[in-house]
Order: structure tokens, then C-alpha cells, then sequence
């Protein structure tokens, strides 16, 4: 399946064209990526609201470095070479009278004012957040790239369990490495962000970097890892314990499983977001650990780790159709150790499609 980048394009002219705009000037590459399919380091793109089928006026701007690649990946649209794409397009508009908008949330001030003084009769308007609205919204061919990161994610986890990797006497950074390097062996272009490894106390901060701290029997070890595939990330968060489980740490483990689970089973189209996050966070706050959640539940997941829609207690806005998000509780004995238990899932009119499926039963190995 390849990605309709052309569609996409087509959704974000509607935007446009309710916004009153004549064309929008993206320079986030992200989304540049997201609707033309280049992935260059240097780019920019002006899509035009009334452009015909043919997409005549919609132009995509990069620097001579890319002249293979973008004649290969964006073979569909015009391109022009300038190494200050941006500056380029808005110079080049012409003299008549249009009104562009602009991705003010990633511009500088710098920039905003270069470019107020090359574009002639262009009047610039800040629209943050217009593309990232579209990419909240998967289609099936980012679904099946994410499908395809989380199974990289389940089949390292499940390689290095397999053999012996999470045991007392590691180092969190060698488990950490390990774990990374398995991600790749099983089709990651690379990982998501650095992999956490927190042993012992360690796992009670909820974003520990690996140290060299060694593992010991009758910890909780908590796995926060992730797998890029296509540019579409996964993230999936597993706790374990070394050895042997104390009392103490199964009565946690399972107050933090229910929480998950009820947050996993209100993911639906048309609940609000925050909603979510109650469903999950009440099963904590009535067993009386509401101030040991210090987090929100989740938040969307694609070409960034973290994107829209947010899940948290401050959110706005409800869940929709093909969102792809986080659903991740946690409770964090300070200096004792904490449990925090994540799946990927994409929200559909039925049920939540879970992308992340090594078991969540408490495991100890």
C-alpha cells in the first residue's frame, strides 16, 4: 500500500480554502514529509487552495543536494531549486495580491520578518497546527507502518527475554543497547527515542536514562521503548521483576493493569480525550495513589513520538476515528519503585485496535 500523498493535499486545500486562504506555506519538514513524501533535510512547499487536478501551482522547493531525490519521491508536483527554499517561494510570488498562511508555530521571529520584506503584495497569516490537525487522523497505509514498528518492538522484547538479556548482574545501559540493536534486527530502521531502563528505585522515575546501575534480583524493571519504521513510530512500555516478586509489588502492578485497561476500553470516537484520561486515573485515585500518576494518560503517536491528540486531565477536543495514540498509567513509589505498563493503539468505530501485543500479565523472569 503507498501513501496518497495527493489526498492529502487535497484535505489540507479544504482547510485552506475555509480558512479564507490562498495557499499555505509549510516548512515543517514533518509535514512536508507527510504530504509530498520527501524526506531531504532542507525543503519547503507552497500548496495553493484552487489548484486544478493537475496541481499546477503547488510547488515544492529544495536545495541542488536533492535533485534525484525529489525528481524520485515527489515526482507528482513542480519542483524549484534554491537553498533558502522558503525565502524563495515567497519571492517569487508575483505581484498580486494573496493571502498565505504560514506555520507560525515552528517559524522564528527572524524568519517571519525576512519574509514579510520579500513578499510584496503576500500578506502572511499565522496558522499553526493545520497540517499536524490532518495527521492526527491515520489512514491505512501510516496504520500498517505503525502495525509494522510495533511488531519490530514486540520481537525484540520478546528475542531478549528469550535469551536471558533481562537478568540480575546487566547494567540498565547494556540492557538498554541490546534491546536497541534487536529493534533494528527485526526491521527498525531505527528506534523512537532513547530506550529507558530503569531497575530497582530507578523505575520510579517515571523518565530515567539508563546509568550504569546493575540489576538485581527482586526488582521491578521498567521498558520504555519504541521503533521507527517508515518515519511512523511505536511506543510500549513493559514492567517486570527479576527473579522474585514481593507482595508489595504484585498489588501494584496489578492497580496499575486495571487503570491501563480502563483506559484502553474508552477509547472510542466522540469521547472526549480528557475522558480518557479519567477513566484510567480514577481506578488509581480511589485505591488512593492519585498523586503517584504524575502524568497524563497518553497522546498520538506517527511521524513523531509525540503528536496530537493529547490524553491527559487538561486535554480539549475528543478522539476520533483512525487516531493512533498511547494509553500508559503509572505510579511511582519515590525511592522504592514504580510500575508503568503502555500500549499503541489506533482508536476505530468498534473497538481500539491494539498495535502493541507482548503480554502485560505481571511476568517475572
Amino acid at each position: 500500500m503507498a501513501a496518497d500523498h495527493a489526498s492529502r493535499r487535497a484535505a489540507l486545500r479544504a482547510v485552506l480554502a475555509d480558512r479564507g486562504l490562498d495557499a499555505l506555506l509549510v516548512t515543517n519538514l514533518l509535514n512536508i514529509r507527510y504530504l509530498t513524501g520527501f524526506t531531504g533535510s532542507n525543503a519547503a512547499l507552497l500548496v495553493t487552495t484552487d489548484d486544478d487536478a493537475d496541481e499546477s501551482r503547488t510547488v515544492v522547493c529544495t536545495d541542488g543536494r536533492y535533485v534525484t531525490q525529489i525528481a524520485e519521491q515527489v515526482p507528482d508536483l513542480r519542483a524549484v531549486l534554491a537553498r533558502a527554499s522558503a525565502d524563495h517561494l515567497i519571492a517569487s510570488a508575483g505581484t498580486h495580491a494573496a493571502g498565505w498562511g504560514f506555520e507560525s508555530h515552528t517559524v522564528t521571529v527572524d524568519e517571519h520578518t525576512r519574509w514579510s520584506g520579500l513578499g510584496g503584495k503576500v500578506t502572511l497569516t499565522a496558522t499553526p497546527g493545520l497540517v499536524e490537525q490532518l495527521r492526527a487522523v491515520k489512514d491505512e497505509h501510516e496504520i500498517e507502518l505503525l502495525r509494522a514498528a510495533c511488531t519490530a518492538a514486540d520481537r525484540a522484547l520478546a528475542d531478549l527475554i528469550a535469551a536471558g538479556g533481562l537478568r540480575p548482574g546487566r547494567t540498565e545501559k547494556e540492557v538498554g543497547r541490546d534491546l536497541e540493536s534487536r529493534m533494528l534486527d527485526h526491521g527498525a530502521d531505527g528506534i523512537s527515542f532513547e530506550t529507558i531502563v530503569a531497575a530497582g528505585a530507578n523505575s520510579a522515575i517515571p523518565h530515567h536514562r539508563p546509568t550504569h546501575a546493575v540489576l538485581a534480583s527482586g526488582d521491578f524493571v521498567k521498558l520504555d521503548f519504541g521503533a521507527q519504521v517508515g518515519g511512523y513510530h511505536s511506543d510500549m512500555t513493559r514492567t517486570y521483576v527479576l527473579e522474585k516478586a514481593a507482595d508489595w509489588q504484585r498489588e501494584l502492578y496489578d492497580l496499575v493493569l486495571r487503570a491501563q485497561q480502563a483506559g484502553r476500553e474508552a477509547l472510542a470516537p466522540g469521547v472526549e480525550c480528557a475522558a480518557v484520561d479519567a477513566a484510567a486515573r480514577s481506578v488509581i485515585t480511589d485505591a488512593g495513589y492519585g498523586e503517584l500518576f504524575l502524568h497524563g494518560l497518553g497522546h498520538g503517536v506517527g511521524l513523531e513520538i509525540h503528536e496530537a491528540p493529547g490524553i491527559g486531565a487538561a486535554a480539549t477536543g475528543t478522539l476520533v476515528a483512525g487516531a493512533a495514540v498511547t494509553v500508559e498509567p503509572g505510579v511511582y513509589f519515590s525511592g522504592r519503585g514504580g510500575v508503568r505498563i503502555e500500549d499503541t493503539l489506533v482508536v476505530r468505530e468498534q473497538a481500539p485496535e491494539l498495535l502493541t501485543l507482548t503480554d502485560k500479565t505481571l511476568t517475572v523472569v
